[in-house]
């Protein structure tokens, strides 16, 4: 006779590799909610497993956020890196970052929150942004006349206007059928103003 206790599924933890399964959980719920719209309560219960389960990975929601910035941040260098990858020109490796930029947002709306919304520097290693930050600067140097402008005061205007452009999209402003160009192509002629004007 089988034991009723044997094949009842167990509870608590389970995962193979529990921290995966909460920052999956995590990412999940902030692009749902936000940054500040989840508990650690809530993404164990999405991941499956008991209330207690996280904090054998994670001290607190805070250290959550943290690796979910650093993280994002990770993979967004490493997508503005490839959309580069093999481009004629400077010009045409710029101009390549800005779509990959409003993908990334659109892609992963938990990732990029966490990113941008979320800043407790004492639960953050080193400087996740940095890495992006100097790859469009670099991108941006070639670019610009001698004696212009510094590169890193152009990449922090382009940088703004790209993260202005994707939060705007991400609240849906403007309303659709207003007749507003595609953010592409306002990110594009923007970059080109900024550029010239170096």
């Amino acid at each position: 006779m089988s034991d009723p206790q044997a094949a009842a599924p167990r509870r608590g933890y389970h995962h193979g590799n529990l921290r995966e399964a909460l920052l999956e959980a995590a990412r999940d719920l902030v692009a749902e909610r936000g940054p500040a719209g989840f508990t650690l309560v809530e993404a164990a219960r999405r991941a499956g497993v008991s209330a207690s389960a996280p904090y054998r990975h994670f001290k607190d929601r805070e250290e959550v956020l943290a690796a979910l910035s650093a993280r994002g941040f990770a993979l967004f260098g490493e997508a503005l890196a490839g959309a580069t990858r093999g481009a004629p020109s400077p010009g045409e490796a710029l101009r390549r970052m800005g779509p990959a930029y409003l993908d990334f947002a659109r892609r992963e709306p938990g990732y990029y929150a966490a990113m941008f919304m979320f800043r407790n520097v004492a639960t953050m290693e080193g400087a996740p942004g940095e890495g992006p930050f100097r790859g469009l600067e670099a991108a941006i140097a070639p670019l610009l006349p001698p004696g212009g402008p510094d590169p890193r005061l152009v990449a922090l205007q382009v940088w703004a206007l790209s993260h202005g452009l994707a939060m705007l999209e991400r609240a849906r402003m403007p309303p659709p059928g207003t007749g507003a160009p595609p953010f592409e192509v306002v990110l594009d002629t923007g970059v080109e103003a900024l550029l010239r004007r170096g």
